[in-house]
């Protein structure tokens, strides 16, 4: 089998972004959603930054070009700012469950931005991947959104709008980054990306008048080392090797594969917090696994 550095800089992604759900989530539920998300991205920030200087000399991408600063900047606004307030909202309106189902639409998405923008193409074996993967996946979460006994009839328009905004920001996000990175050291973009989420949080923030809750959310030290463990899984490494992946594959082929995160998170829940598995959820993660296992072959 040739080497697949883009399929497998993704699916590093996903086990990085298993691992950031359980800590953002946690998180959280102990100071709000607002303080996380800014904190998150600081602390990205401040690691991508030492990395940048011990890896290249540089504490910032200076070397990056006015066409990838404009189009990672664009990305980071698009992607982390945009597409996390649509999503974290319709978390609060619809649940995560129902949010994440509409997330698997980011795939599809991310493909036909990448075709508009960048002429990319998939063949039939990819799109016969793409569509076994995301089969997998909805039967899991709607296995789970089912067992709540909520009807689709009861869930709010708003909402789920509101996660297909998020799922939307995330995919042209993810396309923007690959045209603006093009061969760029893809930790170096990232920092690019992050630069733009923290400004467009802050400036978000100063509008709200939350700043106080971030303050106080820094006393919180459990809390802080949770957003710790999630900004080096999350912002760091795994939006990171996400960059990584579509400068080496097709976009749609490593959101697909990125997107496997409510696959890989059932064994964690399994053992830490001793949540029961159905045989639904369990074939779901089955189909998902082939379906990534086409992109290998």
């Amino acid at each position: 089998m040739e080497m697949r550095i883009g399929e497998l800089a993704a699916l590093a992604t996903a086990i990085c972004w298993t691992v950031t759900a359980l800590a953002f989530e946690t998180a959280s539920r102990r100071v709000g959603s607002v303080a996380v998300n800014i904190l998150r991205l600081v602390m990205a920030l401040v690691l991508l930054s030492i990395l940048g200087y011990l890896r290249r000399g540089m504490f910032l991408p200076l070397d990056a070009s006015a066409h990838s600063w404009i189009w990672l900047m664009a990305s980071g606004l698009v992607g982390f700012v945009i597409g996390d307030l649509f999503l974290f909202k319709a978390f609060t309106v619809i649940g995560s469950r129902m949010s994440m189902l509409v997330m698997t639409l980011v795939p599809p998405i991310a493909a036909f931005t990448g075709w508009l923008l960048m002429g990319e193409t998939l063949s039939l074996l990819n799109l016969g991947g793409m569509m076994l993967t995301l089969s997998g996946i909805a039967l899991v979460i709607l296995h789970k959104h089912r067992a709540s006994k909520t009807t689709l009839e009861t869930i709010p328009l708003k909402g789920l709008l509101l996660a297909l905004g998020g799922a939307a920001g995330q995919a042209v996000g993810l396309v923007l980054s690959k045209f603006g990175m093009g061969d760029f050291d893809p930790f170096a973009a990232t920092q690019i990306r992050v630069i733009a989420g923290v400004a467009g949080f802050s400036i978000i923030i100063s509008f709200f008048r939350r700043w106080l809750s971030v303050q106080k959310a820094t006393s919180d030290h459990k809390a802080l080392l949770l957003m710790l463990v999630g900004a080096t899984f999350g912002p760091f490494l795994g939006v990171s090797m996400s960059l990584l992946a579509v400068q080496n594959t097709a976009t749609g082929i490593a959101s697909t594969i990125m997107a496997i995160t409510p696959i890989l998170i059932i064994p964690p829940t399994l053992i830490f917090f001793k949540q029961k598995v159905s045989w639904k959820e369990l074939a779901g993660a089955v189909i998902s696994v082939c379906g990534v296992a086409l992109f290998f072959i």
